[in-house]
């Protein structure tokens, strides 16, 4: 993978981290519905929201590579596996901390190739960092 295409990338994905957080902070003083998913883990509509403006954000910029998260559908091992170079995001990654008001929580995104990551960007909303 060229590395200047993953210059060209960088503030594109910090772009899209800071308006997942806005969208997330938007959440955050407002009383919180929470699911509970199969793991037992809590998810918020936060949670849901930041995925779908990540996953249509990255699929407009980078519509070649899939995107695995940990809101959407896991895929099998068998078929992950085979998959060279894909985004993995967390949308809301500490949502318990967010659920009890607390500042801890980060929008995280990452392009994984060839199992290692080359390009990833953590926000934290509440720090605005």
């Amino acid at each position: 993978m060229p590395e200047a295409h993953l210059e060209q990338l960088l503030p594109q994905i910090i772009s899209i981290a800071e308006e997942a957080g806005r969208l997330i902070m938007g959440f955050y003083q407002q009383g919180l519905k929470i699911n509970i998913k199969a793991d037992d883990s809590p998810v918020t509509a936060a949670d849901l929201a930041a995925n779908k403006f990540i996953i249509q954000a990255l699929d407009k910029l980078s519509p070649h590579y899939p995107i695995l998260s940990e809101e959407s559908e896991i895929l099998p091992f068998a078929e992950r596996k085979t998959i060279s170079t894909y985004w993995l995001i967390d949308p809301l990654d500490g949502t318990k901390e967010f659920i009890k008001g607390r500042d801890n929580f980060t929008v995280n995104i990452a392009l994984i190739h060839q199992y290692e990551p080359i390009l990833g960007v953590v926000f934290a909303p509440a720090f605005n960092t």
